[in-house]
């Protein structure tokens, strides 16, 4: 028997797909050490911009920490003192089921507009097709500050182009309208402004996951007398609903935490009409100057987040039965 068939025999068998791949012995230390080393800047960058903040903030959560302790030092540990005192505040809880009112609104626009216009992306030819997601793209590049400054231009009471729009329509109640001294108008248009930054990513990516549904299902769907919204729920989104409910929890996320658009446009006004979670503990922490209590509401916030999101991700989990 030659020697390479000797070998080929004797060979280990390969490894089966997606198994972790052996390391062999013979390796030099540098190339067993090498992945660590290059992966290690990300992860070190990750835990000083992330993990540090967040157990700095949690630290400071449960100490006494004002000015002074800002200026001098000398922190004292105080328990849960700060977290009774915010638990125990009305106007908390008011904030608290504002932020989940305006998370809602926000999060079920998105996504019910971004799936629309991603049917349409689909519907439309190649340079139509081209067109709108050039400018989807160009909407979702524009700065956080440079969008909100264009809101509050558009909706300004004088010069903005919405009351001059509406008054050439014919409606003269809206000329010199002061849409921002107004709770629920500065609400909406603070709903509006993050729907409108949001939805060029989400129907983005919803576009992309339905170019990867064979085409052969909604033919077969077509030829057995199927309609649009029909082919939609029945092949389309039990298909696409992993990513459906990824785009949903990142929404979520975006939306929650929200606060320089509501920071610049109201800073919470007018009559906490606009004020969440994020923008009460910012208004904690620099007005009152009790970082302590700010830290907390931000505690708080995280928590809240978390639940919500791990008890969506239980229930997502049991549908796909890995639970």
């Amino acid at each position: 028997m030659a020697v390479a068939e000797v070998e080929a025999t004797t060979a280990a068998p390969a490894p089966e797909p997606g198994s972790p791949v052996p390391v062999r012995r013979g390796q030099p230390l540098w190339a067993r050490v090498l992945p660590y080393l290059l992966v290690a800047p990300t992860v070190v960058g990750t835990a000083y911009l992330l993990a540090y903040p967040l157990v700095r903030n949690l630290l400071i959560s449960f100490q006494k920490f004002g000015i002074a302790q800002l200026i001098r030092g000398g922190a004292e540990f105080v328990g849960i003192d700060n977290y009774q005192q915010i638990l125990s505040d009305d106007k908390f809880w008011g904030v608290v089921g504002r932020t989940f009112v305006f998370t809602a609104i926000n999060v079920g626009l998105i996504m019910g507009l971004a799936t629309l216009v991603a049917l349409l992306i689909g519907a439309l030819g190649k340079w139509m097709r081209f067109a709108v997601m050039g400018g989807l793209v160009v909407a979702w590049a524009i700065p956080v500050i440079a969008a909100t400054t264009v809101f509050q231009w558009l909706f300004q009471s004088q010069l903005g182009v919405v009351n001059w729009v509406l008054v050439a329509l014919g409606f003269e109640q809206f000329d010199g309208k002061a849409w921002f001294a107004d709770g629920n108008s500065t609400f909406a248009i603070i709903v509006l402004l993050i729907v409108w930054q949001s939805v060029p990513f989400a129907a983005l990516t919803l576009y992309a996951a339905m170019t990867t549904v064979p085409r052969e299902l909604h033919e077969s769907a077509q030829i057995d007398g199927a309609g649009s919204v029909q082919t939609f729920w029945l092949i389309t989104f039990p298909i696409l609903r992993p990513m459906f409910g990824l785009i949903l929890c990142l929404e979520v996320i975006w939306v929650f935490k929200s606060f320089v658009q509501i920071w610049a446009i109201s800073q919470g006004g007018p009559g906490n009409a606009t004020l969440t979670l994020p923008v009460y503990a910012y208004q904690i922490a620099q007005s009152l100057n009790r970082y302590d209590l700010g830290a907390a509401i931000s505690m708080v916030t995280v928590l809240i987040l978390a639940v919500v999101l791990l008890a969506y991700f239980r229930q997502m989990f049991k549908e796909e039965g890995e639970l």
